[in-house]
């Protein structure tokens, strides 16, 4: 039995050219998803845009700008289901409707409670055609934090990590600096710019001094995420780095910790379960912040808490061609695996060679 795509080569072409669009916004959009918007009569691009930050006009508006007066009897290409309500700007609906545009494709419907198939209705009852689907998995996966975030109700958590052959992170006194080698560490900045928060413990704070910034080296811009602190008794807050700069630091910490005097800072309590945090309770707070992506780069025991929990949707790990021998540190503490039937399975999304070092984006197999 075969099944015919309602779409067409033109379609999926145009579409794609849409999602590629909507990554520019990688790093400035959030906490809204990324977009893009292709108008074409035909294969004949009249217009096209992508949502470049928060509170500014949409994919759609840029796209209809660019195209005028062509936009009459076009069809719009949008990656996300339209907006149909006034939030920082007015429905996207409205413009696509008083532009004349006779068909509107987009790749999928959108989660949010304030869209959630309005979009398509309003735009239906207009008497312009609408269809979605097409490419909706590059979709899914180009706004997954965003989708996360509405979907679950907690941030996408990327586990950051760079390890040697033999699967180290540091040595038995903690000292880390470096295993991967400049070209991974530049590399990483990307990676951190499209996050919305970097997420680390105390331990870190204490025996590294982290910056938890982005510096990109080629002047993109980038709005600086949030830097979080998970510290139970406040230990960190008087030092370190981490508070440097003009990116926001937020520290989380146990209920009956108490605020040194003398020190305004973002804290928020979080509940604690034994001797460790509710982990899944930080990425839900982190979640009410608009927070879509969370970059972990912490030490062994943070990283297997969170993994052990449950809680990690993608390891991004640089192996680096050195051996550190047994006494080093390992990736994960904390996980209780005795048989092999219990190994955590990990699928390869993506693997690069950076610099001398190889990188891996592996996602958890679910069961």
């Amino acid at each position: 039995m075969s099944f015919l795509s309602p779409f067409s080569a033109a379609d999926h072409a145009l579409m794609a050219r849409a999602l590629r669009l909507a990554e520019r916004g990688a790093y400035t959009t959030r906490p809204n998803p990324m977009v893009g918007c292709v108008l074409a009569h035909g294969e004949d691009v009249v217009g096209e845009g992508w949502h470049q930050r928060k509170g500014g006009p949409h994919a759609e508006v840029f796209a209809l700008q660019a195209a005028g007066d062509r936009a009459r009897g076009a069809t719009a290409y949008v990656t996300l289901e339209p907006c149909a309500h006034h939030g920082s700007t007015p429905p996207c609906t409205e413009a696509l409707v008083a532009a004349g545009v006779s068909r509107v494709v987009a790749a999928m419907r959108d989660p949010f409670p304030q869209v959630d198939g309005a979009g398509f209705e309003t735009l239906r009852a207009a008497g312009i055609v609408v269809e979605h689907g097409l490419l909706e998995a590059q979709a899914r996966e180009l706004n997954r934090g965003f989708l996360s975030r509405i979907e679950r109700g907690r941030p996408w958590l990327r586990v950051k990590l760079a390890t040697t052959l033999d699967g180290r992170t540091a040595l038995a006194s903690g000292d880390s600096k470096w295993i991967s080698g400049e070209a991974s560490r530049r590399d990483v900045q990307r990676w951190r710019a499209r996050s919305g928060a970097l997420l680390t413990g105390a331990g870190t704070v204490l025996a590294d001094d982290p910056q938890l910034t982005v510096r990109l080296d080629d002047g993109t811009e980038c709005v600086p995420p949030l830097r979080v602190v998970l510290d139970p008794g406040l230990a960190t807050v008087a030092r370190g780095r981490v508070r440097e700069g003009d990116a926001p630091t937020l520290y989380i910490h146990a209920p009956d910790a108490r605020l040194p005097r003398g020190l305004e800072i973002e804290h928020v309590a979080v509940p604690v379960q034994g001797t460790r945090f509710d982990l899944d309770a930080v990425l839900r707070l982190l979640a009410t912040c608009g927070i879509n992506e969370v970059q972990l780069e912490a030490g062994a025991t943070l990283a297997g808490g969170f993994l052990d929990a449950g809680l990690v949707d993608e390891l991004l790990l640089y192996v680096a061609p050195v051996l550190l021998g047994q006494s080093a540190r390992p990736l994960f503490d904390g996980l209780h695996i005795d048989a092999m039937a219990q190994r955590l399975k990990m699928r390869r999304i993506d693997s690069a060679v950076v610099g001398e070092d190889f990188r891996l984006l592996l996602r958890p197999e679910k069961d």
